[in-house]
């Protein structure tokens, strides 16, 4: 099994910028795709961005694309979310999930995600 846990939420201003972490234990994090999803009250667990094993791949929502960026350090277990020029509707909570994977994949798809982090709390002010 793989335990992940998100850190870096918190408050930001509109336009502004923050970097969320998850950490993972086990000593394979390198044969993990990772994903960052978000869930805002009364919506739906929404696709945000997603990251092959290597880190060669990345794959992102139409809404964040030039604006949030995916990355990986393999030698921490981290993924990370680097996200820029916030908006107000990137306000929500953020999940970062692993499945076991090798190649290019990365799943945009919440289902296709086998371990889940608890979850870290983003908002955006103006």
């Amino acid at each position: 099994q793989v335990q992940l846990v998100e850190s870096g939420g918190g408050l930001a201003q509109a336009g502004g910028s923050l970097r969320l972490s998850c950490a993972a234990s086990g000593r394979t994090f390198s044969n993990y795709a990772m994903g960052w999803f978000r869930q805002a009250p009364g919506k739906e667990r929404e696709f945000v961005a997603a990251i092959n094993w290597s880190g060669g791949y990345t794959y992102y929502a139409d809404s964040v694309k030039g604006r949030f960026t995916i990355s990986r350090d393999n030698a921490k277990n981290t993924v990370y979310l680097q996200m820029s020029s916030l908006k107000l509707e990137n306000t929500a909570v953020y999940y970062c999930a692993a499945v076991r994977s090798i190649g290019s994949y990365a799943g945009k798809s919440a289902r296709e995600y086998d371990y889940w982090g608890q979850g870290t709390q983003v908002t955006v002010s103006s």
